[in-house]
C-alpha cells in the first residue's frame, strides 16, 4: 500500500474509532446537560403552586440560567483550552449537577432566581467546550456528521426526559418530597454521576488516545494539524480576531435568535400540550412532549452530514428555520391535532438547524479565536434563553392571548431564516 493510502486508512480507522468511542459518552452529556436547564418547564405548574414563585418571576428565573452561563462562558472555555477538555469537562458536570440537584431548596422568587443562575455560572462553557473538543478530533468534512450525531442530546432530552420527568413528577409526597424535588434531586444526581465518569471517558486529543494505533494517531493528527494551519495562514487565530469579525458578530445575531425559538418551544411545550389536551402536566403531558422531539430526532439523522457534505449548508438552515416559524405560527391558533403536528414540525426544524450552524465557526476559525469565537457565539447566543420566557409573556400580557406568545417566536425564527443567507461560504482548509 502507499504511503498516501496507509496515511488515509489511518485516518479513516482514527475516525471512525473516535466517532464510536467519543460521540455517544458526549450525547449523554448533552441529553443531561439540556434536560437540566430545561426540565423546570415541565415542573412548572407543581412547582409554582408550591413554593409561591409568580408567573413572570418564574419566566424571570428560567431564564437566568442564561444571565450566568453567559458571564463565564468565555473565560471556561479559555481555561478549557489550557487545562484539557476531559478536567474541565468532568468538573463543569458534577458542579452543574449539584447546583440543579440543590432546586429542590428554592422557596419564592429570590431563592428560585438564585439557583437558577448559580445553574448557569456551574454549566458555563459545557457547550462550547464540546464543539471545541469535537474540532479538535474530527476533520472537517466529518464535523457535520458528528455535531449532528452530538445534538441527538437535544432532542433525545425531552423524548426520554418528559416521560421521565413525569414519572418523577408521579412520586409527590414520597419520603416527604414533593414530586417536582424529586425531578430536580434525580437529574441532578445523574448528572454528576456522569461528569465522575468522563474523568474515565474522555481523552484531549488524538496523540493521548490509548485506542488508536501509530499509524491511526499520526494521520489524525495531521489531518487537524493541516486544518489549523490554514485557518492561521488566512489570520484567524488571535483572540482578538473572534470578537471583531464581522461574521462571527452575525453568527452571533443567528444563534441567539435561534436560540429565543428553541427555547421558547423547549420551556413551554408541556403547557402548551397540556391546555391542548386540557389535563395537568404529568405522565401523560411527558409522553405527547416526547412526541416533537421523536420526529426532531429523525430529522438529526438524515439532515447535517447530508447539508455539509453537499455543501448547501445555508440553504439547508435557511429552510430548516423557515420551517420552523410557520409551525410556531400554526401551532399558536390551530386544533389540537394540528397544533401538534405543526409542533412537531418547529422542534424538527429548529433542532437539525442548529448543528449545521456550528460547522460556520470551526471552519473560519483556529487556536485562541477558536475557543474565545465559539464561547462568544454560545454565550451571547444563549441569552436567548433567557430572552425566549419573558419574551412570550411580554407577548401575551400586551396582546391578551396566548397566541402571541408563538408568534414572537415565530418572528424570531424567521428572522434567523432570512440572517443565515448573508453568511459567506466557508473556506475548504482540509490537508488536500
Amino acid at each position: 500500500m502507499t504511503s498516501t493510502g496507509t496515511r488515509d486508512a489511518g485516518l479513516a480507522r482514527a475516525v471512525g474509532t473516535a466517532r464510536a468511542r467519543l460521540v455517544p459518552f458526549l450525547v449523554l452529556m448533552f441529553t443531561l446537560a439540556y434536560l437540566d436547564r430545561t426540565n423546570i418547564g415541565l415542573a412548572e405548574q407543581a412547582f409554582r403552586a408550591d413554593t409561591g414563585v409568580s408567573d413572570a418571576g418564574f419566566a424571570f428565573g428560567a431564564g437566568l440560567f442564561f444571565v450566568g452561563y453567559a458571564i463565564l462562558e468565555v473565560p471556561s472555555n479559555l481555561i478549557l483550552r489550557r487545562v484539557g477538555a476531559r478536567a474541565w469537562l468532568a468538573r463543569i458536570m458534577v458542579s452543574w449537577g449539584i447546583v440543579a440537584a440543590a432546586t429542590v431548596f428554592a422557596q419564592g422568587d429570590r431563592s428560585f432566581w438564585s439557583v437558577r443562575f448559580l445553574l448557569g455560572v456551574a454549566e458555563a462553557g459545557f457547550f462550547p467546550g464540546v464543539i471545541l473538543y469535537l474540532g479538535s478530533w474530527f476533520p472537517r468534512r466529518e464535523r457535520g456528521r458528528v455535531l449532528g450525531y452530538f445534538y441527538f442530546g437535544l432532542p433525545l432530552a425531552l423524548v426520554l426526559g418528559n416521560p421521565l420527568g413525569g414519572a418523577l413528577l408521579s412520586l409527590d409526597g414520597a419520603l416527604g418530597l414533593h414530586g417536582w424535588q424529586w425531578l430536580f434531586l434525580a437529574e441532578g444526581a445523574l448528572a454528576s454521576m456522569v461528569g465522575v465518569a468522563a474523568w474515565f471517558v474522555l481523552v484531549d486529543g488524538p496523540a493521548d488516545a490509548p485506542w488508536l494505533d501509530d499509524d491511526a494517531k499520526r494521520a489524525l493528527s495531521d489531518e487537524i494539524a493541516a486544518e489549523e494551519r490554514g485557518k492561521a495562514e488566512a489570520g484567524d487565530v488571535s483572540l482578538g480576531r473572534a470578537f471583531t469579525d464581522p461574521v462571527m458578530l452575525l453568527l452571533v445575531a443567528l444563534y441567539t435568535l435561534i436560540q429565543v425559538g428553541s427555547y421558547g418551544l423547549a420551556f413551554s411545550l408541556p403547557t402548551t400540550i397540556a391546555t391542548l389536551l386540557d389535563v395537568k402536566v404529568g405522565p401523560e403531558v411527558g409522553l405527547v412532549s416526547a412526541g416533537p422531539w421523536g420526529v426532531a430526532l429523525v430529522a438529526m439523522a438524515l439532515l447535517p452530514d447530508r447539508a455539509v457534505r453537499s455543501g448547501r449548508e445555508k440553504q439547508t438552515v435557511a429552510v430548516l428555520l423557515a420551517v420552523a416559524a410557520v409551525g410556531l405560527a400554526v401551532a399558536a391558533t390551530a386544533p389540537s391535532a394540528l397544533a401538534i403536528v405543526a409542533l412537531s414540525a418547529t422542534a424538527a426544524g429548529i433542532t437539525a438547524a442548529q448543528p449545521i450552524v456550528w460547522t460556520f465557526p470551526t471552519t473560519r476559525l483556529g487556536g485562541a479565536a477558536a475557543a474565545g469565537g465559539i464561547a462568544l457565539i454560545s454565550s451571547v447566543g444563549n441569552l436567548g434563553g433567557f430572552v425566549a420566557p419573558n419574551l412570550r409573556v411580554l407577548a401575551e400580557q400586551t396582546f391578551g392571548t396566548p397566541a402571541a406568545g408563538f408568534y414572537a417566536l415565530a418572528a424570531a425564527a424567521a428572522l434567523a431564516s432570512g440572517l443565515v443567507l448573508l453568511v459567506p461560504r466557508a473556506r475548504q482548509t482540509e490537508a488536500r
